[in-house]
């Protein structure tokens, strides 16, 4: 078999997590949350995949991050879209237009 190639399925996860972003500032268990509950239990990840994505996202300046002091004293870090991360968002949501088109007219011969 040959390379493999990159579509948007293989990249959806950080699109969903850059969409949510683009709603509010969130930290990194609260985007686990939000994911499965708007997901209907369908997108149920681990703070090791999350974690990765974020931190990628954050090295390619799509993301910014800050930490911040909970009422309880535990550090955590939130994360917000940057006009970068905008941007790719929008290639992103694009690539899975087409993607998605693609994929339909397939199953509607079937």
């Amino acid at each position: 078999m040959a390379g493999r190639e990159k579509t948007p399925l293989s990249g959806s996860t950080s699109m969903l997590v850059l969409a949510l972003l683009n709603e509010r500032e969130m930290y990194g268990y609260e985007i686990i949350e939000e994911l499965e509950r708007r997901s209907n239990h369908v997108f149920k990840l681990k703070e090791g995949t999350l974690y990765p994505i974020l931190h990628a996202l954050e090295k390619e300046r799509c993301l910014a991050a800050r930490d911040a002091k909970t009422p309880g004293g535990r550090l955590r870090r939130y994360y917000r879209i940057t006009e970068k991360g905008l941007r790719v968002l929008e290639e992103k949501k694009e690539e899975w237009r087409g993607f998605s088109d693609a994929v339909t007219a397939i199953l509607a011969g079937a």
